[in-house]
């Protein structure tokens, strides 16, 4: 049974800082594509960034190119999101996701994390 669990959210204040972690257990980590997604209130999730299997390439909504980096280690089986330069309307629920394969392709993820809480205050 996969799991993801993500930690690091909280409140921030703007043009501040904060790093997300996505500890992922239950298959092989490094064998599949990872994401980050995000939703606020009153609005659809929506598409934040995602990470091949390897590390090597990388995808980003454009409301966070620029801003937000995805990473991930394949040793510790977790993927991250820093997000640097942060704004209020970057407050959101951001969840971690993982794709049925090793890009993402088209596909829509497979599993899902529970979701953290980012606040961004003006």
């Amino acid at each position: 049974q996969v799991q993801l669990v993500e930690s690091g959210g909280g409140l921030a204040q703007a043009g501040g800082s904060l790093r997300l972690s996505c500890a992922a257990s239950g298959r092989t980590f490094s064998r599949y594509a990872m994401g980050w997604f995000r939703q606020a209130p009153g609005k659809e999730r929506e598409f934040v960034a995602s990470i091949n299997y390897s590390g090597r390439y990388t995808n980003y909504a454009d409301s966070a190119k620029g801003r937000f980096t995805i990473s991930r280690d394949n040793a510790k089986n977790t993927v991250y999101l820093q997000m640097n330069s942060l704004k209020p309307e970057d407050t959101a629920v951001y969840y971690c996701a993982s794709y049925p394969r090793t890009y993402t392709y088209n596909d829509n993820p497979e599993y899902w994390g529970q979701g953290t809480q980012v606040t961004v205050s003006s």
